[in-house]
């Protein structure tokens, strides 16, 4: 039996749910989304509140996929009503970021700039030279984009130069303390 998959969704106000033919479709203030859904899984949508059920109980992997779409939606309603958002962090001599039109144009030490197409679902803003924050909908695409950026210049372990997670914990490195006090 899946904990995930049997906790109740609560649909907030301003926000619709359908479900038909396999697929669930949310709908919001923000935007609109689409899931299919294996045939394993059905959902139960009354009085506000969606529930999953196993609809073939034979199938072995039936309970990892009532968790795994009970999530997917679960980030759909959040998604087209709140957003999801992913802030970045550049630290490093002369490392820097900001947006031009439909780029994200960022100075990561290398001889040229890096030019990063930002997709039309995406909203990309630098509120600062240093910082880059990611937000949209769809919280795969807001997390794929954000690590496509932080892939551009991961951070090194010894000075902590790079790009990282707002909240994310670099484990620094001592540097070579070889020939030190010796004469």
């Amino acid at each position: 039996m899946s904990r995930i998959g049997n906790k109740i969704i609560t649909i907030p106000a301003g926000v619709t749910v359908n479900y038909a033919n396999n697929e669930v479709t949310v709908s919001g203030p923000k935007g609109t989304l689409k899931q299919k859904i294996e045939k394993c899984i059905k959902f139960d949508i009354v009085d506000g509140q969606i529930s999953t059920i196993i609809s073939n109980p034979n199938d072995a992997t039936a309970n990892a996929k009532q968790g795994l779409y009970r999530m997917l939606v679960a980030n759909m309603v959040k998604g087209v009503h709140e957003g999801f958002t992913k802030d970045l962090q550049i630290s490093g001599v002369g490392y820097k970021a900001s947006v031009s039109g439909k780029k994200l144009v960022m100075d990561l030490g290398f001889s040229h700039d890096v030019n990063v197409e930002i997709p039309e679902d995406l909203e990309v803003k630098c509120p600062s030279n240093t910082e880059i924050s990611v937000s949209g909908i769809d919280k795969q695409r807001v997390g794929q984009f954000a690590s496509k950026i932080r892939d551009l210049r991961p951070v090194e372990p010894y000075h902590g130069y790079g790009v990282r997670y707002k909240n994310e914990v670099v484990i620094r490195k001592v540097g070579k303390t070889a020939g030190k006090g010796k004469k």
